[in-house]
Parts: structure tokens; sequence; C-alpha cells
């Protein structure tokens, strides 16, 4: 069982396979990073939001629909990084029981919310400041809800009711009000 040892023009063709195979996992990996990223935009095309400034000189921000029709952004509630999901039907901010335990937020008094699925089990809560793209709400009222799927905060009326709020065509701008 004596084997011989390749000879050495089988070397270069090896190192030709070895190299072509390489060459096709890395071009797999850019492809999976760009059609997650691209995923990713069309699920959140508000993931770098900023405060601009109106004809009037005051600070709104704007955002652009998803492809489910939906305004989805990032934001952070105190300090921390989260996606909301804009619902203007939704009475508080609310938050998964998931995230509220990742932000480390005090749970408040339980109380019975009636929501589209029927009643549900909530907490009261507090959050110190809700921030999307620089419109920051300090002291904002918000409702964790034990079994919201998910990671997408809701953010409701307790945040929104203080801006005004213009839907036009895909997009959705928040201004202060005046």
């Amino acid at each position: 069982m004596n084997r011989e040892p390749p000879a050495t023009d089988d070397l270069p063709k090896r190192l030709g396979r070895l190299m072509l195979f390489a060459a096709w996992v890395v071009g797999l990996a850019i492809l999976a990073l760009f059609f997650q990223r691209l995923l990713n935009h069309q699920n959140n095309p508000n993931s770098d939001i900023e405060v601009a400034l109106d004809a009037q000189g005051r600070a709104q921000v704007v955002l652009e629909r998803n492809r489910s029709g939906h305004y989805v952004a990032s934001g952070r509630i105190n300090g921390e990084p989260v996606v909301f999901l804009i619902d203007t039907g939704a009475t508080d901010v609310a938050l998964p029981l998931r995230v509220a335990r990742r932000l480390d937020l005090e749970l408040g008094a339980a109380r019975i919310a009636k929501t589209a699925n029927g009643n549900i089990q909530t907490w009261i809560t507090r959050l110190d400041s809700v921030d999307l793209g620089g419109l920051t709400v300090r002291g904002v009222q918000a409702s964790v809800l034990p079994n919201m799927p998910g990671e997408e905060v809701l953010l409701g009326m307790s945040y929104l009711k203080r801006f005004e709020l213009i839907q036009r065509d895909n997009t959705l701008t928040l201004r202060p009000p005046g």
C-alpha cells in the first residue's frame, strides 16, 4: 500500500481547484450579504433617518413606506436602539416583553387592554425618552405586552400625539405643531 506522492504537475491543478472553490464561497457570501441588506431595506427603509428642516425652518422627520405598506423606522428608547412600527391606532407605545426586559424597564400596574385580537393583560411603564430620527419626547407612557411577537415596538399615540402627522403618497411626515 505504498502510495506515490502526487506528481509535481498535479499541484497547479489542485491549487487552481482550491482557488476556484474559494472564489465561489466568497462570491456566494457577498451575494448573501447583498440580498440580506436588500431585504432589510425593504422591511425598514428608514433605518438611518434624521431630522430635516421644512420650508418654514421647522424640524421634521419624513418616513418612507416599506414594501408591505407600513411605516417602519429605527429609533431609540432610553438611548437604546429599537425598530418602531408606526401605529396611529395604538393608544400607547407598545413593547414586547422581551424588548422591555432588554431595555430593563420597570413594569408597573397590570391592566387589561382591548385589542383587535381580544382582551389581553399588559403592564404600564414609563419611558424616559423616545427618539425617532431626532424628534425626542420625554416621559412617554407605554404598555408592555407579554405575548407580543417579534422585536418591533408599536409607536402609538402616547408619542405621536405630540406631532403633526402628514401622509402623502408613500411618505409620512412628523413635525412639531405650530
